[in-house]
């Protein structure tokens, strides 16, 4: 594999499993000097088992993305500990998935900080950094399929990733004069805990008496209409991600990418 990312310093935040660790795995494997975050603990066990696949120099963090003292220390000591900051993923989100009157407006209030708020504090800090580099950068932002079209008992998970891709935007065209792009992917089914999770509750929550969802099947019956055939994987993820971060994507800024297996196209 190229190692396209030797001596570049890449934060990735939601690093410790899904999406997160499959795009940690690939800047390993391309030679970057990694910072994986996440508020989990197991993100420590997960960098070290990278760490050990790749050689990959790890710094590994544990914060909570949503805390604005602790995102701004997150970025200081990426860049104490590796010199400088080149790329920066904004993948930490979360979901929850419940009807319109038991809903607490607390779940509405922690997803919106959790995927929106905190993309902006991470892309706030990593650019302060690049900028005080002299430029230059990547950031990456994680959308999803709901960002492009809302679904049912989701409201606050689809208003927190079309913000991802307003903040996206709004971004991109600030940081232009810093030649920092700023681009976002909205992934479609992809295997990964979140996914078992939306399979398990959504399939309670739509099943009728007539036609209830055992484990998998409702994920099943969706991945038939995907054009492609098959759900996602992480290492599908990763390979746009690395492809944004890359000097191949130096003329894209702005923009949103689809990543479902045509379930979208627009």
């Amino acid at each position: 594999m190229m190692k396209r990312f030797e001596q570049k310093t890449v934060v990735i935040t939601g690093a410790c499993r899904g999406i997160g660790e499959g795009i940690a795995r690939r800047f390993a494997r391309e030679g970057a000097n990694l910072v994986m975050v996440s508020n989990a603990g197991r993100i420590h066990e997960t960098a070290q088992a990278i760490g050990e696949e790749s050689g990959a120099e790890i710094l590994s963090l544990e914060i909570d993305v949503t805390d604005e003292e602790q995102v701004a220390a997150l970025y200081h000591q990426a860049a104490e500990r590796f010199g400088r900051i080149d790329v920066s993923v904004q993948n930490a989100g979360i979901i929850t998935i419940d009807t319109f009157d038991r809903m607490p407006k607390a779940d509405f209030d922690r997803v919106l900080a959790v995927n929106t708020t905190a993309v902006w504090l991470c892309c706030r800090e990593a650019a302060r950094h690049m900028v005080r580099q002299g430029g230059g950068g990547r950031l990456i932002n994680t959308s999803s399929g709901q960002g492009r079209k809302g679904f049912i008992y989701t409201p606050h998970y689809a208003a927190s990733k079309m913000g991802v891709i307003g903040v996206t935007q709004s971004l991109a065209l600030e940081l232009a004069p810093h030649r920092i792009t700023v681009n976002a992917f909205c992934p479609g089914i992809i295997k990964s805990e979140m996914w078992d999770y939306n399979d398990r509750i959504w399939g309670a929550m739509l099943g009728t008496p007539e036609k209830k969802y055992g484990p998998g099947e409702l994920m099943a019956e969706w991945v038939k209409g995907i054009p492609l055939g098959r759900a996602g994987s992480p290492a599908d993820v990763s390979g746009l991600v690395a492809f944004l971060a890359s000097d191949d994507a130096a003329y894209l800024t702005g923009q949103t990418i689809n990543i479902d297996g045509g379930m979208m196209m627009s």
